[in-house]
Order: structure tokens, then C-alpha cells, then sequence
């Protein structure tokens, strides 16, 4: 069957639809059966799948490609988290991989030809200890010499780009920031829209209700996935599922050592702007930004028990709220509009897993924990180059499952200055 095009969005395209009553408009994506074999499985639908399959396709020419999904595109943590994007990490692996998917997140509207919305308003991460104080100080001497575009900046000026703080709270005041002027937003639904759209249009085929419910190996190679559609043979297998990667491992017979716990968030009610950056305070793991609706986006910090709950509680909002209160003293009167959680996965290091693994063909993306939406591009990046070559290239090098058994750690479990 002939894949069906999208056809290229522009203004253009909006007059002319418009002469027809906006009739002829095709899907964004086609939504094939899915065929007995095809040379690369990936298996989750959200960022960084669709991202990996995108840069199969574009770097590597590689089309034979699947990429399934149990629930709907998007539905997990891609469409679950506060969409913050920024570059400014301490060791040099995690900034390269990072500030890569920030440069590809700052064309990604072009390349996909798809708004993603991205907004690089700025970003503040607030010191408000002293130790902080000399942590961000040293990172922006780190990313000077890795080449990220960051600043120490003093509590008036934290002012003037935020006037809604207060700078001089009893229990947590600022005492500067870390700003990365170039960090921001996107919008995370557009983000996986776009590159779905981009997969479909080269003859992938977007897969949606097709659980995985086993994986088939024979003298330690791949040679299928069991899902709720049927058998699909594969030459290689890319596991990028978050928070469910130690359960698709352990049906291919290995193990992660990573751990998935919950993380939630808040928007309050929309209002009038009020504030347009990013501001970070890790001290309690509390940061807000305002969407363009006018609501105001709240994460914290990880639930404390493993779980695989999508749901939000009473607790975070207290741990959360109560926080922000201090820094932020208008929120006390906002009411909150909704709640959810997403499924994070941890790693020891608190960095990711970009490897092969002891299966022969299967190559594993995970591990992100909080961190997973900003680093989407550059993760697909990295990934697709695994996948394609079988090895890792220079961006994916440092986050092999071997550095665990080898103490080769990329911590940045303190170095991010964020209390995970």
C-alpha cells in the first residue's frame, strides 16, 4: 500500500485549504497494521523513540522501521512533564548530550516543519544555600570550558528578570543564580506530533495499542517481539520505554540497575503573564514556569516509594506548594487546575542509559529519571547512532551499562544541584 504524505505546512497550504473549507487536509500520521518483520522494532512511542526512529531515517537512510506503542503516542512521560529545556550540567558528557538536543530543539520547528513551540525564554536556577552558591559557581566555570552559554548572576538581578520572587525569604532566601539564557520551553505534545509526523512521512510505521507481552532471543540474539497485535520479527530491538525498561528487560533475560518511582506536577488556574522564564529552585526541588495560556506549571521532586502510578497526591502538593509559597508569594491564591504524575526511571548516577546490552540486537534507552524531555533530540541523536552502527558514538560513549560494573559513574546525582 503507497504511504500516504502529510504534505508540507505553510501559509500557503492554510489559503488554499481554506479555498476548500479545510477538506483536504490528510492525517498527520498513518496508522498501518503492523507488518511480519521489519529490520529495526523500537519499542515506546513518546520523545525519545520517535526521535530515534526520526534520526534512523534522516542520518542513516534506515526505514524498515516500526515503532510501537501499548497506549497512545505521546501518552506517557512525553506528555507528563513540565517541559523545562536547558543545558547547564556539570560533567562533560551530560552537558555535550544535553546542550546538543537544546542546539536541535532550537531548529526543531524547521526541521520538522511542525510548530513545537519551543520558547527559549531563559532559565534561573535559584541558589538559595551557600553551598549551592559555590556548586553553581563552579558549573558555570564547567560550561565555559565546555562551550554552554551560562552565568552567575546576583539576587537583584534574579529580581529583574523574575519581579514575582522574593528575594529575601526567612527560610529559603536567593542568593543569585545560575541563568542559561538560552534555556526554555517547548510544547511536549507538538514535540512527539512533529516527529511522528516526520517518521510516518518517510514510511515508518507508528504502531498505537500494541503492547509488548514478550520478546523472543535464540543463541542470545533477537528474533521477535510478542505483542497485542501479533508477532513482529526484527533484526534490532531499541527498548525506550522509561519507567517500564526494567520490565521489557527482564522478558528479553537481563537486568537494569535502575529503579521507577513517580514524579508529579501541578498547573494552577490560567492568569495574566507574569512571568516569562524558568525558574528552578532545587533546594526543595520546586520549579515554575507560566504556559502560554496564562497557567502556571509546577513539578517537584520524586516520590519516595517505587511505584508505577500516573496519578498525583495530596502530599506533593503540600511538599511542593509550601516551598514555592516563600519564593513566590502570589501563589498562595491561585487554585490549582489539575494534577498527574509520570513514571520516572533512576539510574545511581542519575544520568541515562544509552547501550548495547547482553542480548545480541537489543539496544536500551533509559534511565533520563526527571530529566527526560529536555534531552529528546540529542537522545534520539545519540541513539539512532547506536542502533544504526551497533556501537556507540561520541555522545552515547559515556553512558554504557559497563560503567556501572566498571565505576565509570557520570554523577550527576549532586553535580546537578537538584535534590532527586
Amino acid at each position: 500500500m503507497p504511504i500516504q504524505r502529510s504534505g508540507r505546512y505553510s501559509i500557503f497550504a492554510i489559503a488554499r485549504q481554506a479555498m476548500g473549507q479545510h477538506q483536504g487536509w490528510t492525517r498527520a500520521w498513518a496508522s498501518p497494521e503492523p507488518r511480519d518483520r521489519y529490520k529495526v522494532v523500537i519499542v515506546g512511542a513518546g520523545g525519545h523513540g520517535l526521535a530515534t526512529a526520526y534520526y534512523l531515517g534522516k542520518n542513516f537512510g534506515i526505514t524498515d522501521v516500526a515503532v510501537i506503542e501499548k497506549g497512545w503516542l505521546g501518552g506517557g512521560n512525553t506528555g507528563r512533564n513540565t517541559t523545562i529545556i536547558r543545558s547547564n550540567y556539570l560533567q562533560d558528557p551530560s552537558a555535550a548530550i544535553y546542550d546538543k538536543a537544546l542546539k536541535l530543539y532550537e531548529n526543531l520547528s524547521q526541521d520538522l516543519n511542525y510548530n513545537v513551540m519551543f520558547s527559549p525564554r531563559g532559565l534561573i536556577m535559584l541558589a538559595q544555600t551557600e553551598h549551592e552558591v559555590r556548586g553553581y559557581k563552579r558549573t558555570v566555570y564547567a560550561n565555559t570550558l565546555q562551550g554552554v552559554a551560562t552565568e552567575w548572576i546576583e539576587p537583584e538581578r534574579v529580581k529583574q528578570l523574575v519581579p514575582i520572587i522574593n528575594i529575601e525569604g526567612p527560610r529559603y532566601p536567593v542568593l543569585g543564580g545560575l541563568y542559561q539564557a538560552r534555556g526554555g520551553t517547548a510544547r511536549h505534545d507538538a514535540v512527539a506530533w512533529g516527529y511522528a509526523r516526520a517518521c510516518s512521512d518517510m514510511g515508518m510505521h507508528v504502531i498505537q495499542n500494541c503492547e509488548v507481552t514478550g520478546i523472543e532471543t535464540a543463541n542470545g540474539q533477537v528474533q521477535a517481539v510478542n505483542t497485542a497485535r501479533g508477532r513482529i520479527a526484527c533484526d534490532k530491538l531499541a527498548l525506550v520505554v522509561a519507567g517500564h525498561s526494567s520490565q521489557l528487560a527482564e522478558m528479553a533475560g537481563f537486568r537494569l540497575p535502575i529503579e521507577s518511582v513517580p514524579l508529579q506536577a501541578i498547573v494552577s488556574e490560567p492568569i495574566k503573564p507574569c512571568m516569562d522564564v524558568v525558574v528552578m529552585a532545587n533546594t526543595v526541588h520546586g520549579y515554575m514556569s507560566q504556559s502560554d495560556k496564562g497557567e502556571m506549571v509546577i513539578g517537584g521532586g520524586t516520590d519516595s516509594y517505587n511505584a508505577f502510578t500516573q496519578r498525583g497526591s495530596w502530599h506533593h502538593i503540600e511538599e511542593t506548594v509550601r516551598a514555592l509559597i516563600e519564593t513566590f508569594p502570589m501563589i498562595s491564591r491561585l487554585k490549582m487546575l489539575r494534577q498527574w504524575g509520570g513514571i520516572v526511571d533512576m539510574t545511581g548516577d542519575r544520568s541515562p542509559i544509552l547501550s548495547a546490552t547482553p542480548v545480541g540486537g537489543i539496544f536500551v534507552n533509559c534511565g533520563w529519571g526527571t530529566g527526560g524531555f529536555k534531552a529528546i533530540p540529542g537522545s534520539g541523536w545519540a541513539m539512532a547512532e547506536l542502533v544504526a552502527n551497533g556501537r556507540p558514538g561520541p555522545l552515547a560513549a559515556a553512558f554504557g551499562l559497563n560503567r556501572f560494573r566498571e565505576g565509570r559513574f557520570v554523577d550527576e546525582s549532586v553535580a546537578a544541584g537538584v535534590a532527586h
